[in-house]
């Protein structure tokens, strides 16, 4: 390629966003989507901690020997709402444009809470399928419309992200609270059996998610818009019917192919998807090049750190149910679901710290580059899955439990690491990505979320085993994770320095 045909850096940068009125620093429709976004994940993580419970209390009688299908089930759920960002994010580049994606996302979301009320086993399967499929066409494209708002080299951008990321959050800590209230005040049934409370009120958080952005979306003044030669019904139509033609398509893959089967075929659309983006990088030049090969090495250890991370709704939950002594003051008994509001909690806490240290460190030209944010991650659930070998060597009682706090210190700490990697991984996306496939780009930080969330659930399989999880089981796996995660961030923050050279002037 000529000199005369390779893009420069600054003819790789999108057109600049509109003037938007500011508020607390940050553009206004940041803060539409902070709700809209918080809506959402109610209704996501009202029914998410649920689920393996779900499972082993309705198709298994309560049987132990239902955790390791119920673990890879989710694995699997958890794999595809993420893979399916993929292809929601290049719907969005190419055909519907962002906003009609997340709307249409919205409506299957819902429809899918509605359809796992109902305690029928393919039923339940079909629900999950829906909100799968719709919540690839949501996640990805409303994350990089908050890219959209920012120029390209805007300081604040990773502030932004961090901000959303709290929206995301807020929303994943009301959600466990609320819906096992409402599951313990609107029957006589013990909260972890009424479950019909806990899918109806995430359906109606949905709902909620939808109309705030029906009703809000003028103040984007025109950024995720259709493109202009899509704007018509027929493109909207057409992306509806690929959507339910997909339901079916991802039952069989929960039902039918299974955790390995799927991760498999994750494995091969994550080379697909590594090699669209690495033909539209060169199109664009050698550095557009490098960086999609910087972001790509990044997305690898992304898989890692949510392989383990996502132990929360699975082995965790079963290692609470079983392994830990939940009993409080007057005899009252934690709820197990309500560990899963640990982490939102200490990201609402803990957001606003980080995101004020990466200020601080900028101004004083200290602030870690992306990888090493990324190897801060890593090691931050390695230190948490430490904390939990303590625990199961030291602090096991006679009736085989461990203390109530190092599981919450576990998510803490787990916590930290996410802030450090998730929030500045969305914006990472939007400044490496070449132009034309944003939102194909955002998809394969979903993807790559996918395979290791996939992975998630095989682990967890194992760690239950044939007959629940125990306490030698769940040290024994726990150990594992805890030196593979300090092994990836270790060779992380070595091979830092290559990465920022790839990256070209990105920070």
């Amino acid at each position: 390629m000529s000199a005369a045909s390779t893009p420069s850096a600054d003819a790789l940068l999108p057109p600049p966003p509109p003037g938007f009125k500011q508020l607390l620093g940050h553009p206004r429709p940041l803060w539409m989507l902070f709700m809209t976004e918080f809506w959402e994940r109610f209704a996501f993580y009202g029914m998410r901690w649920a689920l393996t419970l779900y499972i082993v209390a309705q198709f298994f009688g309560g049987d132990a020997s239902g955790q390791a299908y119920a673990s890879r089930t989710y694995g699997a759920f958890l794999a595809l709402v993420y893979a399916t960002a993929l292809f929601g994010g290049f719907v969005a580049d190419r055909m519907i444009g962002y906003q009609r994606s997340i709307l249409l996302g919205a409506v299957l979301m819902a429809a899918g809470f509605g359809c796992i009320m109902l305690p029928s086993q393919s039923i339940f399967v079909a629900g999950l399928s829906l909100v799968i499929v719709g919540n690839g066409l949501f996640k990805p494209n409303i994350s990089t419309m908050v890219g959209k708002l920012y120029a390209q080299d805007d300081s604040r951008r990773d502030r932004g992200f961090t901000i959303f990321y709290m929206g995301i959050n807020a929303g994943a800590l009301v959600a466990p609270l609320l819906t096992g209230w409402l599951a313990s005040v609107l029957s006589d049934t013990l909260m972890q059996q009424n479950y019909k409370a806990v899918f109806a009120a995430s359906g109606i958080g949905m709902l909620i998610s939808f109309l705030w952005f029906w009703f809000e979306r003028p103040k984007l003044e025109g950024i995720g818009a259709p493109p202009a030669a899509r704007n018509g019904v027929s493109s909207l139509l057409m992306v509806t019917i690929g959507a339910l033609v997909a339901v079916p398509v991802v039952y069989v893959l929960i039902d039918k192919a299974g955790a390995i089967a799927l991760a498999w075929i994750l494995a091969i659309l994550f080379i697909v998807l590594a090699v669209m983006l690495l033909v539209e990088a060169v199109r664009n030049g050698k550095i557009a090049t490098h960086r999609v090969v910087a972001m790509l090495i990044i997305f690898t250890f992304n898989v890692l750190f949510w392989m383990f991370f996502e132990q929360a709704g699975s082995s965790f939950n079963f290692l609470a149910e079983h392994i830990v002594n939940r009993k409080m003051f007057g005899g009252w008994e934690f709820p197990v679901g309500w560990f899963q509001s640990v982490n939102p909690v200490a990201i609402v806490c803990l957001a606003p710290l980080v995101a004020v240290a990466w200020g601080v460190l900028n101004r004083k030209g200290m602030e870690p580059s992306i990888p090493r944010k990324f190897g801060l991650g890593l090691l931050g659930n390695a230190v948490a899955f430490l904390a939990l070998m303590y625990a199961l060597k030291n602090l096991v009682n006679a009736e085989g439990l461990i203390p109530f706090w190092p599981l919450v210190l576990v998510y803490v700490l787990q916590t930290l690491g996410e802030l450090c990697l998730s929030p500045i991984g969305l914006s990472m996306v939007t400044k490496l990505a070449p132009i034309r496939v944003v939102g194909l780009a955002m998809g394969g930080w979903f993807l790559s979320t996918a395979i290791g969330n996939n992975l998630s659930g095989i682990f967890a399989g194992r760690v239950s085993g044939e007959t629940g999880i125990t306490v030698a089981s769940a040290l024994s796996g726990f150990t594992l994770s805890f030196w593979l995660l300090l092994a990836a961030g270790v060779i992380l923050f070595a091979a830092a320095p290559l990465i920022n050279k790839l990256m070209h002037g990105v920070k």
